[in-house]
């Protein structure tokens, strides 16, 4: 049901953007259409032509409800509407959204729906606020609206050709951004709590106040500040450590933390991305593939599984059976294959694509002649996969199969792994004999 609802609102979509009145002018093919559709439901923010003055006034709208559509889940927005018609939700949906927002078998759905689609609404408008606040000109409301909620379910559609370029030196500008995409890509869970928590402090309500945040909300901050900090660090040094004097120092600081805060599936960009050396570029795709968090607008493998990885790798450097998270719980067996399945899963894909998109774009045309555009096309991959959006400029000249393979590998980035981790658990069954072990040499 949930591949279906995300299909069928593609196919909408391309419908619609097909219309001349969502055109300002120009032809745009059935191919492009798709593609541009996808983008927006799956928001990542690749666009084969420019959003703000390709399509018009009626085009923006559509791709702004495709965004929040597929921002918030379809799921979750079908369940919302029969809990507010007062008819029962299927076990199916309450399955379905609770894999996709919560991972939490204890909920009540009702609340946590009508809180999830409360505060995420409020949170865009405090964001288109304050974008027209700073800069009313250039974001009047509806740009302002568009802009937050493109930031906020990170989908990287931008109504400015250039991106946000223009303000890479606007401090306000580039918070709001930056806070609207770290905010959507923390995941639902983790906002409710953090909401919860600062009612009840500004309440003085102390009493029923955790002593802390929950295991999985402080894995999920922690792990996030480790990312943005150590990206910014690393685009700073490949990028401003060798050019002294040409940038200040603010907007050295602005544009780093910008673009390690972007690489989290929001598809933003302050810097022409084109124009970073190799070394950045390695980074952000490091960072893409790791994403934002479970239960968030955003994709990629997710926090929580790159911390798994990094302590399973730490407890077998230290000979430990068991991999500790945040000194306080080891993962247990079913969480930490998942983990490792799910980031051999995105390699794989990602891998694939790159060998396609090698056949498609660059054909039997020796290395000698098309140096760097493997590592152009790969960015291109994995920023389909993680649905962030970020591209050197292979995007609008991909052939019409390269469109097309970057058009799947949104729509697996988005949905692939929600629904390989089920598949895998329904196909599993547990073994009720060991096989005898044998020592391998390695390495």
């Amino acid at each position: 049901m949930l591949i279906m609802g995300f299909a069928l609102t593609i196919v909408v979509g391309t419908a619609l953007l097909l219309l001349d009145a969502c055109r300002a002018g120009g032809e745009l093919s059935l191919v492009d259409a798709l593609f541009t559709a996808t983008s927006a439901v799956c928001v990542t923010g690749l666009a084969v032509v420019d959003t703000g003055s390709f399509f018009s006034s009626t085009g923006h709208v559509v791709l702004l409800g495709l965004i929040q559509l597929g921002g918030l889940g379809i799921m979750t927005y079908s369940s919302m509407v029969f809990l507010l018609w007062r008819q029962r939700v299927s076990l199916s949906d309450r399955l379905a959204v609770r894999q996709t927002l919560l991972h939490d078998p204890s909920f009540n759905m009702a609340t946590f729906l009508r809180q999830v689609v409360l505060a995420c609404l409020l949170l865009e408008l405090l964001g288109a606020a304050c974008l027209y606040l700073f800069d009313s000109e250039s974001f009047p409301p509806f740009s302002a609206l568009f802009h937050a909620v493109s930031a906020f379910c990170n989908a990287g559609f931008s109504l400015q050709g250039d991106s946000l370029v223009a303000w890479k030196d606007h401090a306000g500008i580039n918070l709001t951004f930056m806070a609207l995409i770290i905010l959507g890509g923390l995941g639902f869970a983790v906002l409710l709590e953090l909401a919860e928590r600062i009612g009840r402090i500004r309440l003085r309500d102390r009493a029923s106040l955790p002593a802390r945040l929950s295991w999985h909300s402080r894995i999920v901050l922690t792990t996030s500040f480790m990312l943005i900090a150590g990206g910014a660090l690393a685009i700073y040094l490949a990028e401003f450590s060798l050019h002294q004097g040409q940038f200040s120092h603010a907007e050295e600081f602005l544009a780093s933390v910008f673009q390690s805060v972007t690489c989290r599936t929001a598809g933003f960009n302050t810097m022409n991305i084109g124009g970073l050396t190799n070394i950045s570029l390695l980074v952000m795709m490091g960072l893409m593939f790791v994403g934002g968090s479970p239960g968030s607008c955003a994709g990629g493998v997710k926090t929580t599984t790159f911390r798994a990885l990094l302590a399973f790798c730490l407890a077998r450097l230290r000979g430990r059976r068991q991999s500790v998270v945040a000194r306080r719980f080891a993962l247990d067996e079913a969480s930490m294959n998942d983990a490792l399945t799910l980031i051999m899963f995105g390699m794989v894909i990602i891998g694939v694509a790159a060998l396609v998109l090698s056949i498609t774009e660059v054909g039997a045309v020796p290395h000698n002649q098309t140096r760097g555009l493997f590592l152009e096309l790969l960015f291109e991959c994995v920023s389909a996969f993680a649905t962030v959006g970020l591209s050197t400029g292979v995007t609008p000249n991909l052939t019409v199969t390269g469109k097309l393979v970057i058009t799947v590998l949104m729509f697996i980035g988005r949905l692939g792994p929600i629904v390989f981790i089920s598949l895998l658990h329904d196909l599993q069954r547990t073994e009720r004999f060991m096989w005898p072990e044998k020592r391998l040499p390695m390495g």
